[in-house]
């Protein structure tokens, strides 16, 4: 697969079925309409076929292609969550600006995707079962919880801004490798956009973790 129409079309295929920006509009609605567990399949286990697949085309693939999949799905994905009340989409677009943050870098370094995905993988799973202990699906509910169960509670918090890439917590680390390597790359214009946006994402993450300490 070497001809750029070709491959061009199959990255678009691939982008709309993990749901990256611009082709993320199914995704958060799809998100909103299922319960946690099957939320949570949707969020994790469907990303693994498609990236196999992207990886291994990256590098046929139209470099500005990838940055812009990557650089809109990190924007859209932190926009989008701000204003959300429901927590499955606030989920969904999370998940948009993560898989944005592994498509960026997927030309120059895949093993960065690799370990993106995996501690991606690791932690939404975590906050959804959190969630699903909990029995929450909106943010009002949220602060009913700390009473409750406290330590499941400050579990969920942790998880929540290791997701929002909050240093030191265990997200931190492949945002900070990213960015490194976009820099190397001599893209250091595209790498101060990824860090703000990725700011957006923190600021919802950080409601929510307030929602809970109320």
């Amino acid at each position: 697969l070497t001809h750029p129409i070709a491959t061009t079309l199959i990255t678009m295929a691939l982008a709309l079925k993990v749901g990256l920006a611009p082709t993320h509009f199914w995704m958060p609605p799809v998100m909103q309409g299922l319960d946690l567990s099957t939320g949570l399949i949707m969020a994790t286990w469907q990303k693994l076929a498609p990236f196999a697949l992207i990886i291994q085309m990256a590098p046929a693939t139209h470099p500005q292609l990838l940055t812009a999949l990557g650089l809109t799905s990190v924007i859209i994905g932190g926009w989008g969550g701000l204003n959300q009340t429901q927590l499955r989409k606030i989920l969904a677009y999370s998940s948009i600006a993560h898989l944005g943050w592994m498509v960026i870098i997927v030309q120059f370094k895949p093993q960065l995707t690799i370990l993106a995905l995996i501690l991606y993988i690791v932690m939404t799973t975590a906050t959804f079962l959190t969630f699903k202990t909990m029995s929450v699906t909106k943010i009002n509910t949220l602060a009913t919880n700390w009473p409750k169960m406290p330590i499941i509670t400050t579990t969920a918090t942790l998880t929540l801004l290791s997701l929002g890439g909050l240093p030191p917590l265990t997200g931190f680390m492949p945002k900070w490798l990213i960015l490194q390597e976009l820099v190397t790359q001599d893209l250091p214009l595209t790498a101060t956009i990824m860090a703000l946006s990725a700011l957006l994402s923190l600021y919802f993450y950080l409601r929510l973790c307030y929602a809970m300490a109320l």
